[in-house]
């Protein structure tokens, strides 16, 4: 026979099949592991699921990302991240497969997702370098590597039988021939080796990533926040009532709600933290370190802050204290001027070290409001997830035009010559905090006894302050509930109602009203762009 008959490939059985896509998912395992270490070694923003995590974030239209968030809470980033992986793990498996009968061409395909790893890495907006895209091509050769060793060792060559001279004779060309078989001993030792040497890089880049952010922690563990120059007011003692269900009026930092875009939480060495501020309107740029901010006179602020997403009734809202340097002054030192004194710049960006942007209203934050660049919340540093070492709080405002995370940047230009982040993706210019209540207690479908029911929950409208919370049973009137002692305009404000419930179905309602005499809308509208309306109810049955 000719030498290119000597040996054919046939095509694959099912049990092959199998094997090459048990290749394809260690294939995957392993670009992902290998790249782990190189990510460690670059930036652990810059590995592949992260980078691959954060662009998808990016191009999400707001109105998904609002769903997960209402659907996900605060796990929307890990249900994203194990997503991502489902798909990869599923492409792997086709890859696996059909790299047994085209060897090269599934090679290929774990190279292509490396580049699109890569090119996800090097596009983010915290990208400065093209080593960021190390760690997904270092993975994918690695992957495509493993890939094209393993499937040789099941590509099943078939000879042609020998006579029993040793050599073919006329009649053996013509009949069937025989299988060699694959190399299963080869398969077994290669898989097995390459699973052990995936866990192995596994575990040291999750060693070296988490040694990475030491500094960050002992940074923050050894800081000693000092007493501030202007602390907060006791809070008054009928400010928290004690109603069973209802929210406690500090909401303790483990429980503080957290929404943003930072697959991994930014880890900030406070010593080498430097915020500069710049741009239009600044007469004398500056730049700050922690301890320079340290050394400035601190205020304490109690303040609520409420999330754009948080639907109607929902989880996005809580109440802290701050701790930290009065913005309007560190801004007025860098002869910086509101609009309405004649200054040019309407807009402060902020800009956080993962690159995220947000847009402020210099005018709001220069107008005489507790603005300030936070250190500590509730009697302890920022907590990482928060923002240590430093963050924005504005009492008045939605957080995604003012509450800038992990910041380092602040740059005074126009609303009219830059959009930051969210009002790219359709969400408004300017947002103030929408005037809200919530039913806290009974919780929705809840069956209460007959009797005396107390309803009760807490109320908002920062910087005006509630003056009246009312709640309305089923078609009724509305009854004015008790109101808490307030703490500041700038917090949340407790309420109860004792109610006569009689049994059966029942629907309760809340509204509130603010100081400026504003009632809470009962038009209900979405979040986007700029705060959900409507008032708040809870059906219950009565037993």
């Amino acid at each position: 026979m000719r030498d290119e008959e000597k040996d054919q490939r046939v095509r694959p059985g099912r049990p092959r099949l199998a094997l090459g896509a048990l290749s394809g998912v260690l294939a995957g395992c392993t670009a992902l592991a290998v790249a782990e270490p190189v990510a460690a070694a670059v930036r652990p923003q810059s590995s592949p699921v992260i980078a691959v995590g954060g662009a998808s974030i990016d191009a999400t239209p707001a109105a998904v990302k609002d769903w997960a968030i209402r659907h996900f809470g605060t796990n929307d980033k890990l249900v994203l991240q194990l997503g991502i992986l489902v798909v990869l793990a599923v492409l792997a498996l086709v890859l696996g497969a059909l790299a047994v009968r085209f060897r090269r061409i599934g090679a290929a395909g774990v190279l292509l997702f490396g580049a699109v790893g890569a090119s996800a890495a090097v596009s983010r907006p915290d990208s400065s370098s093209l080593t960021d895209a190390l760690p997904s091509v270092v993975g994918a050769v690695a992957g495509a590597l493993l890939l094209y060793v393993l499937v040789g060792r099941l590509t099943e060559v078939r000879r042609p039988a020998a006579s029993a001279s040793g050599s073919a004779s006329e009649e053996a060309e013509d009949a069937p021939p025989a299988s060699a078989g694959w190399d299963r001993r080869g398969f077994v030792l290669a898989a097995a080796s390459a699973a052990a040497a995936s866990a192995a890089a596994g575990v040291v880049g999750r060693s070296l990533n988490a040694s990475r952010g030491q500094d960050a922690i002992a940074s923050r563990e050894g800081l000693v926040l000092p007493s501030p120059g202007t602390p907060a007011q006791p809070v008054p003692r009928r400010a928290g009532l004690r109603v069973p269900g209802i929210s406690t009026f500090v909401t303790p930092n483990a429980d503080f709600y957290r929404v943003d875009t930072a697959l991994v939480v930014p880890k900030v060495d406070a010593n080498s933290w430097r915020l500069r501020i710049h741009g239009k309107g600044v007469q004398r740029p500056g730049t700050y370190s922690f301890d320079d901010l340290l050394r400035r006179e601190l205020i304490e602020r109690d303040i609520t802050l409420t999330c754009v997403s948080n639907e109607v009734g929902g989880p996005y809202v809580g109440n802290a204290r701050w701790i930290g340097v009065r913005l309007a002054d560190l801004l007025a030192e860098c002869g910086i001027k509101p609009p309405s004194r004649g200054g040019p710049a309407d807009q402060l960006v902020s800009r956080s070290v993962d690159g995220m942007t947000i847009g402020s209203p210099v005018e709001d934050v220069m107008d005489g409001r507790d603005a300030m660049l936070a250190l500590g919340m509730n009697g302890e540093p920022l907590p990482f997830e928060h923002g240590f070492p430093v963050r924005m709080v504005v009492p008045g405002l939605y957080g995604f035009v003012s509450a800038c995370k992990w910041i380092e940047d602040i740059e005074l230009t126009t609303f009219a010559s830059y959009d930051p982040y969210w009002v790219k993706r359709g969400w408004a210019r300017r947002a103030p905090v929408k005037t809200a209540s919530r039913i806290d207690t009974p919780r929705p479908f809840a069956r209460p006894r007959a009797g005396t029911v107390m309803v009760a929950g807490v109320a908002w409208a920062q910087h005006r302050g509630i003056d009246k919370v009312e709640v309305r049973i089923d078609d009724g009137p509305w009854q004015e509930a008790d109101l808490a002692a307030e703490d500041t305009r700038d917090t949340w404000r407790q309420w109860s109602l004792p109610w006569r419930a009689a049994k059966g179905g029942h629907t309760l309602t809340v509204r509130a009203t603010d100081r400026t005499g504003a009632v809470q809308t009962d038009k209900r509208t979405r979040t986007i762009p700029d705060g959900a309306g409507g008032r708040h109810s809870v059906v219950v049955t009565v037993d």
